[in-house]
């Protein structure tokens, strides 16, 4: 079978939505799973996961966090990690650096470092500690964000605690982050660069397998994404992308360069797509990179959630519709009086075929069920 564009998205739809099989797996799977807080109608890591994991429900992934090997963490976005990748990208910040990561405003300063090792007695002291019980305690008061607006000076520095690894997420509660001491990594020789290598391009393959095929311009931008979960090889970036070149298979279509992991075959029998209709999380692992959506299917969908509302042209949170290995167009879904109200816009023309219609249906009744009996829990 010839290699073409329309080969590619097969082979893109059909790798990300695998059988269906258990939480524990899928994650495993799919690498990570990115998190976003806005619910509608729920959350973008339960959105994701309902497609890929049997009987899932929404807030499933909050309810089981603490029995699983997970992290919540900074990866190339920020989201669920196994703990063996977690453990990939600690320590991020070497023992006597006192820089703190780019996009957080509080300063590492000796005073901070004090507030730091202060708090971190506290949290082993209790074990668990909500934000709560720390700005109580504390009393840090408040702190310039970097939305331009003012928060807890508490929950700055238990963030960037967080970060540099020194606590970590014990569980959530009613959607808020509970933290523990993080044990601490054991101090050895600085790795040398055949180790560095081969650790960040472990993190860059996962990365890699979860949105392949990549075009060079999207492997690019993806990899440079990876200084979240590295910052400190952050300047590695351009041999990092060469070496994932070097072992990734590619071919070039109509003057792209396409890339996927080795061990796959585009072409191959296996990777059929089926007729369900779905509707996708705006950063589900199909539509997450908007430079490749639009090469695959000709549209632009952009996330609108922090677009004024005037300025919308798909909705708050419209969620990408996909049937028969197309995204065809986009849903707004929320929750009204017990029960789920829909409306979809298409690109051209909605489909008239009665088994779009029943597939449709079909989804929002999973819709329906995923919601209900998360509800409790959710």
């Amino acid at each position: 079978m010839p290699l073409t564009l329309d080969t590619l998205r097969r082979y893109a739809v059909a790798r990300s939505l695998f059988k269906p099989t258990t939480l524990g797996r899928a994650i495993k799977k799919l690498g990570f799973v990115q998190a976003d807080p806005i619910r509608a109608p729920a959350r973008a890591q339960d959105l994701t996961l309902r497609h890929r994991v049997r009987d899932y429900c929404a807030g499933d992934l909050e309810r089981l966090y603490p029995k699983l090997a997970l992290e919540e963490d900074f990866f190339v976005n920020y989201g669920f990690v196994p703990r063996a990748l977690h453990e990939l990208m600690h320590p991020r910040v070497p023992p006597g650096d006192n820089t703190a990561a780019p996009w957080m405003t509080s300063t590492w300063t000796i005073a901070r470092a004090q507030q730091a090792e202060a708090l971190l007695a506290f949290i082993r002291e209790r074990g668990v500690v909500h934000p709560r019980e720390v700005d109580a305690h504390f009393a840090h008061g408040k702190a310039a964000n970097w939305f331009g607006g003012s928060s807890n000076a508490s929950t700055q520095l238990l963030d960037t605690m967080h970060y540099r690894g020194m606590l970590r997420v014990a569980r959530r509660v009613a959607g808020t982050r509970v933290y523990a001491a993080r044990a601490a990594s054991p101090q050895t020789q600085a790795p040398t660069d055949a180790q560095r290598h081969a650790a960040i391009d472990a993190l860059a393959d996962v990365a890699i397998r979860k949105y392949a095929p990549l075009p060079a311009p999207c492997l690019g931008f993806l990899l440079s994404r990876l200084r979240y979960g590295v910052p400190q090889w952050a300047a590695d970036r351009a041999a990092t992308v060469a070496r994932a070149k070097q072992r990734l298979k590619s071919a070039r279509l109509d003057g792209v360069e396409w890339y996927w992991p080795a061990e796959d075959t585009p072409q191959s029998a296996r990777w059929r797509i089926d007729d369900a209709v779905r509707l996708l999380t705006p950063f589900d692992p199909i539509v997450w990179d908007r430079r490749r959506f639009e090469m695959f299917w000709g549209w632009a969908y952009r996330f609108e959630a922090y677009t004024p509302a005037p300025k919308r042209k798909l909705g708050y949170y419209a969620l990408p519709l996909l049937w028969h290995g197309r995204v065809i167009g986009w849903g707004n879904v929320a929750v009204a009086d017990g029960g789920l109200k829909a409306t979809f816009g298409y690109i051209g023309r909605a489909p008239r075929d009665a088994k779009f219609r029943a597939g449709l249906e079909s989804e929002l009744e999973l819709l329906r069920a995923f919601l209900n009996k998360g509800h409790a829990a959710y």
